[in-house]
């Protein structure tokens, strides 16, 4: 893989922005997910705050860690 290849480079996850993600946005649907069940959606530093507080208005659980400390605390 050349050093030129972004396939493996996080992108946000926001409608139509292709931005590098730097911070993870962790949630779940309390009425469908149980506590140990946790969905990621990645955000940039322009997405981050929409993301988190699309989900908190709705009364999810939500919280946001920066992308690289959650690769490191999961061994990545």
């Amino acid at each position: 893989m050349s050093s030129t290849d972004t396939s493996l480079t996080p992108v946000c996850s926001r409608a139509g922005c292709r931005d590098g993600a730097h911070w993870r946005v962790e949630w779940r649907n309390p009425k469908i997910h149980n506590a140990d069940r946790v969905k990621v959606w990645l955000a940039c530093d322009e997405h981050r705050e929409f993301l988190h507080d699309y989900l908190a208005t709705r009364q999810f659980p939500v919280a946001v860690v920066p992308l690289v400390a959650a690769d490191q605390a999961e061994g990545g």
